[in-house]
């Protein structure tokens, strides 16, 4: 197909090429905001079914959720994915609809387009230029939600619950976030880092400015405990993860007049940590900077996740040898970014299973959740053509 200066029609369907783009055009269509599906899951599963695939939906509360699977011999390679995407923002900064897929300049733009509906797009193609040519003999799934972007409880998370207590595990697991920088393949995440949040809110005691004797400015006792904190080195990392790293997002007091000393302070921070401190370690520490002061306060604590690995191996291995034959690149394996539904899926939760290796590969991830999200026409035949090589290596 010819990249037009603006063609939101949808492609016609002939080789590989055209297949992914046609089905990544069907996906951007539907109004995915999570936590709704809004019909993607169905299309996809129409098209494994089509191929052997047992269909299963597990879903929770509202939340989608696609288990599909094609029992065979041996090892199990599982895509992993999400069909939500984030809300587009102002609709009047798109230079097109967000969900009216549009070419322009040889690129794809629409909401999706990037995170992350041209990798399952590709995973499904590849799947069926697989089974329909050499099949394969180990067993292929495919476990989707519409969670991804939103709480991420009733999602992967549920689905990985459910998968194990059934006594199901894959031994490999591909999810299709966009790893990429400039290059298809030329990151991979390996891992990602923990994510560990945390809401203080220092007690003090209101009063008029011209009588601080009278009053407790929670502002003030609070600085030294959090000045500690930031300039804390947590640790110094390892081979595969940067240090880790302590952020204050949000401090909020006072009344909003310039002649009242605040009774309260609430400050919400966040660690970003590596394999070198768990998120028991990192609260103890805290707490004790934090009573060193003298604080009166109350500490609470959410785990988003915490780190996880995948080490060089036989996965990592193919992944590399696939990359390099299809783009010529050697993939850099890397634990950057934010967290993924790969935190559920690595670790798994079947006693005794052991962890599941994980990598994340997809296109460039330059333009993911902003407005004009797009992808590159020429990502996506060598993404399909990467899944293909993988599929064929591993099973």
């Amino acid at each position: 197909m010819t990249a037009q200066k603006e063609d939101p029609s949808k492609p016609s369907v002939g080789g590989v090429y055209e297949r992914v783009l046609a089905l990544t055009f069907d996906l951007i269509s539907r109004n995915s905001i999570t936590p709704d599906d809004n019909g993607c899951q169905t299309l996809i599963a129409k098209r494994l079914a089509a191929l052997g695939f047992s269909i299963e939906t597990l879903n929770a509360g509202p939340v989608q959720n696609l288990w599909a699977v094609r029992q065979g011999q041996g090892a199990h390679l599982m895509f992993a994915g999400h069909t939500d995407v984030v809300p587009t923002g102002p609709i009047d900064l798109w230079q097109s609809d967000p969900f009216v897929p549009t070419i322009r300049n040889h690129k794809l733009y629409g909401r999706g387009a990037a995170d992350m509906k041209s990798s399952l797009a590709a995973m499904v193609v590849s799947v069926e230029e697989c089974v329909r040519k050499n099949p394969p003999r180990g067993t292929l799934s495919f476990l989707i939600t519409s969670d991804e972007e939103g709480d991420a409880i009733q999602g992967t998370r549920h689905v990985v619950d459910t998968l194990a207590k059934r006594g199901i595990k894959p031994d490999y697991c591909i999810v299709g976030e966009p790893s990429s920088s400039i290059l298809v393949g030329d990151v991979v995440r390996c891992g990602r880092r923990g994510s560990l949040n945390a809401t203080l809110t220092v007690m003090g005691k209101q009063g008029h400015v011209a009588y601080p004797q009278d009053a407790d400015n929670p502002i003030h006792r609070a600085l030294a405990g959090l000045q500690e904190l930031s300039n804390k080195q947590w640790d110094q990392g390892n081979e595969y993860y940067p240090p880790t790293s302590f952020q204050i997002s949000n401090i909020t007091s006072g009344t909003g007049a310039t002649n009242v000393i605040p009774g309260e302070l609430s400050v919400k921070f966040n660690f970003r940590f590596s394999s070198q401190l768990s998120a028991q370690d990192i609260q103890t520490t805290v707490a004790q900077i934090l009573d060193e002061q003298k604080l009166t306060y109350q500490l609470e604590w959410q785990l988003s996740g915490n780190p996880f690995l995948t080490r060089k191996g036989k996965l990592t291995d193919v992944v590399c040898s696939a990359i390099e034959q299809v783009s010529g690149v050697t993939p850099e394996l890397s634990t950057s970014g934010g967290t993924s539904d790969g935190r559920f899926i690595c670790p798994w939760t079947q006693p005794g299973s052991g962890a599941v290796e994980l990598v994340e590969l997809g296109p460039t991830n330059a333009t993911i959740h902003k407005i004009d999200e797009c992808i590159g026409l020429d990502e996506l035949e060598p993404l399909t053509a990467i899944y293909q090589h993988i599929i064929e290596d591993l099973l």
